[in-house]
């Protein structure tokens, strides 16, 4: 015969569903708040709560979005940014060659109106323009982060000799106005490819244009990124680390890599927009993309040339460029300020 204890110890050793109460204590013990987040996870929640973030975010993906589908949405809007449609049709420009219609001839077959002289469609040419200036502007930001990551943490690691010459170099490059250097480079660097007399390619002035900005853009991400990692270099975990026998290449991705990584989508978020601007402002003073490409820049130009007759030319390029500038900071705002628990904005 078995105890009255034994049989209770034996029935609650025994298999069987649990009381209520306690599968409710368990889902709640593996819910949201109760188990543990990584920063990752802790940096998206804050995000997700800043609207102005969110809103800045889907705007911007939007403008990537339009611009990697430029083709796709030409062919169904049936017009392309090449075709001379005033030579294909006289009535659309006047005896000036300015759009005969009101607002720089918008309709429903010009949604943004056409150019004058040439009557090119002004939509198709927006959307090439933005797919040049943001595919350049991109490879430039992307080619900035990997070299400004690169040589920033290499030298604040290493330090001696390595960090001083490439703190000399540095400071070398940082005294190099940026935008009359890029004038003034953008020449020398085109005569590279090109013989002279010979007309450029577009892709060599894609090159170059994004040479110059590579060569001239990376220096401030380094050295911020020098700073960082000299006040990381002497802390426990690194020290840890080296006693270890860790390799500096370990150090530098294991350890001190992941501890930047918050400054390095920061400064991102905030140097594609500079390079967008840079890449039209270089186009619109003749020495990046020219006629007929589409591109941001060019179309600025041709605005200054024409708004005292067609001022509504330049309202919708002008506003795209404004809105992308806009959102990028703000989103730039937002990603800082959700990376930093501090922040209370």
């Amino acid at each position: 015969m078995t105890s009255p204890s034994q049989t209770a110890a034996s029935t609650s050793d025994s298999p069987g569903p649990a009381p209520k109460g306690l599968k409710k204590e368990k889902k709640k013990g593996t819910g949201g708040e109760l188990v543990g987040r990584s920063p990752g996870q802790l940096m998206w929640a804050r995000f997700k709560r800043d609207r102005t973030g969110m809103i800045c975010a889907i705007v911007v993906l939007a403008f990537f979005l339009v611009a990697a589908l430029a083709p796709v949405i030409a062919s169904l809007y049936g017009k392309d940014p090449y075709t001379l449609y005033g030579g294909q049709d006289p009535s659309l420009l006047d005896e000036f060659s300015y759009p005969a219609g009101p607002n720089g001839g918008m309709s429903s077959d010009f949604w943004f109106g056409i150019e004058p002289g040439l009557g090119r469609d002004l939509f198709t040419n927006l959307l090439y323009g933005m797919r040049t200036s943001l595919g350049i502007s991109l490879a430039v930001t992307i080619l900035v982060v990997v070299t400004g990551t690169i040589i920033g943490i290499t030298a604040g690691y290493l330090g001696g000799r390595t960090d001083y010459w490439v703190g000399r170099l540095i400071d070398f490059l940082l005294a190099f106005p940026s935008q009359l250097t890029f004038v003034a480079f953008m020449p020398a660097v085109i005569a590279l490819f090109v013989a002279p007399g010979d007309e450029t390619p577009t892709y060599i002035r894609v090159i170059a244009l994004i040479l110059v900005q590579w060569a001239l853009g990376w220096m401030g991400l380094a050295r911020l990124l020098r700073g960082q990692v000299m006040s990381l270099r002497e802390r426990d975990f690194v020290e840890a680390a080296r006693i270890t026998g860790a390799s500096p290449w370990r150090i530098i991705t294991k350890e001190l890599l992941p501890n930047v990584v918050t400054p390095i989508l920061v400064q991102s978020t905030y140097m594609l927009p500079l390079f967008v601007t840079a890449e039209a402002g270089l186009s619109f003073m003749g020495v990046g993309i020219v006629d007929p490409t589409p591109d941001w820049g060019r179309l600025f130009k041709t605005a200054g040339q024409i708004y005292e007759n067609d001022p509504t030319y330049l309202l919708f390029p002008g506003a795209a460029m404004v809105i992308f500038v806009l959102c990028f900071n703000l989103l730039g705002d937002s990603v800082r300020d959700a990376f930093d628990p501090k922040s209370g904005r």
